[in-house]
């Protein structure tokens, strides 16, 4: 019975989080990742060029205008491939072969279960829901068009992220990025295709997208049919395994809510930037999109956090853990730090690739310079939360994050915003650093609790 804590096979794509320098595992483990991110956010920019340069500004703003809704929609289930990770983390360090494969074989139907739900729910309540964002009426009805395409690539996007998700478990950061390149590349050259030659608008820029998603998602599901791994995906093997289910729903369901309610905010806060005139949202869209490459460079660690703490947890490796949340930390202020002032004094140029109205580009320089110079806090916040869900711990970071961040959001909104002299996006987006600020203090109180009494339990 021995021999069975020994992995049955690694590939040249795991990692072994559990042992040799965790700086250095680090930063391999992340920077795969990272550039996955990255070429995201440059094909969804991608998207917004094409399409504000051959439609103009009102397409831009359909096309932005659905950002936090899609973020809503799709956090909840999203958060369950976080369930996905930390689980499949925890049997991978302890050498659990059979519980590891039951949770493959239970993500990857969760997972298009996930995706037909959003489906159903994005075309039946496309226009409905944006009508509820405040959505401007000059650009209703082409956000509607677009959101309805978007989700008609439910499916395969929620496949890739789950699976990505059980590839991260194993160290394995560098075949999603692979996928992710490949289609992101597809995406684009669609997306110029059907702009630029066949003369569509949002609509093509959405089926350039769904493609994409079909591609990543049908790419990162034969990877794990091919696996001989216990990573192996066996279609006759898709069942539910209540035991699994309910661990990953667990864990996954408050870190899921936990971004529905951060988007739920950013819903209010998106609510009331339409308040303001299409400009001025168009503005907001392109400094969104410009934050996003600051965003995906911490965030990053946070994965690096959730995946190596929950191995090492696994594992045994307690002494290590507290070494993790340094290190990820760390990264994630220098990232955050360099990212977030960078794109703040580069601006003008950045905002200049979306648009080339001053009005717009000087609405887009005041969110950057708020938001993109405290970005850090935003990071080191996330990378405590992934050391605390690693640990099993994900209700009460939820909770935390729920009333810190997002709860002192929409009081500020629903409070000083209506005072008629606070009523500029620069009060909107000052609640940022703010909520940041709070929440990363509380979050990191509980982390010292959590790891302390661990260490008791231990001995």
């Amino acid at each position: 019975m021995a021999d069975e804590k020994v992995p049955k096979r690694k590939s040249l794509v795991e990692m072994d989080l559990c042992s040799g320098s965790i700086a250095g595992k680090m930063l391999l483990f992340a920077l795969p990742l990272m550039l996955s991110n990255v070429l995201q956010l440059l094909f969804n920019a991608a998207d917004l060029i094409v399409v504000g340069r051959a439609c103009g500004e009102a397409a831009i703003a359909a096309v932005g205008s659905n950002g936090s809704m899609i973020n809503l929609m799709t956090n909840l289930f999203m958060g369950l491939s976080v369930g996905v990770n930390v689980l499949a983390s925890h049997y991978y360090g302890a050498g659990d072969h059979e519980r590891l494969s039951k949770t493959v074989h239970t993500s990857i139907l969760l997972a298009a279960f996930s995706g037909l739900v959003l489906t159903i729910i994005g075309e039946i309540g496309a226009k409905q829901i944006l009508i509820w964002m405040s959505t401007p009426e000059e650009v209703l009805p082409l956000a509607v068009i677009y959101l309805r395409i978007y989700f008609l690539g439910m499916i395969p996007m929620m496949i890739y992220n789950f699976g990505s998700a059980l590839l991260r478990s194993i160290g394995d950061t560098l075949r999603p990025l692979v996928y992710l390149g490949v289609s992101g590349a597809i995406n684009l050259g669609l997306n110029l295709l059907f702009v630029l030659v066949f003369h569509m608008g949002v609509d093509g820029v959405g089926y350039a997208t769904v493609i994409s998603q079909v591609i990543s998602g049908g790419a990162v599901l034969v990877t794990l049919m091919l696996e001989r791994s216990d990573m192996h995906l066996s279609i006759r093997k898709l069942r539910f395994d209540k035991n699994i289910l309910g661990k990953i729903i667990s864990v996954g369901i408050p870190a899921g809510l936990q971004g529905v309610v951060f988007s739920l905010s950013n819903v209010v806060i998106q609510s009331s930037v339409n308040s303001f005139d299409t400009l001025v949202v168009t503005g907001n869209t392109a400094a969104q999109n410009i934050e996003g490459f600051a965003y995906v460079g911490m965030n990053c660690f946070y994965h690096a956090a959730l995946s190596f703490t929950g191995q090492n947890l696994g594992a045994g490796r307690y002494d290590r853990i507290k070494k993790i949340v340094a290190v990820g930390q760390l990264y994630v202020f220098l990232a955050g730090f360099l990212l977030g002032n960078g794109m703040y004094l580069l601006s003008p140029s950045l905002l200049s690739f979306y648009t080339d109205n001053p009005v717009s580009i000087e609405a887009g320089q005041v969110r950057l310079m708020i938001i993109g110079c405290s970005y850090f806090l935003c990071g080191m916040m996330d990378v405590t939360v992934g050391c605390l869900r690693g640990l099993g711990r994900s209700v009460l970071p939820t909770i935390i994050s729920l009333v810190g961040a997002c709860g002192l959001r929409i009081i500020w909104l629903l409070t000083l915003f209506r005072i008629p002299a606070f009523h500029t996006t620069t009060m909107i987006y000052i609640t940022y650093p703010i909520s940041w600020t709070v929440t990363l203090s509380a979050q990191f109180i509980l982390f010292l609790y959590t790891y302390n009494k661990l260490i008791k339990k231990a001995r």
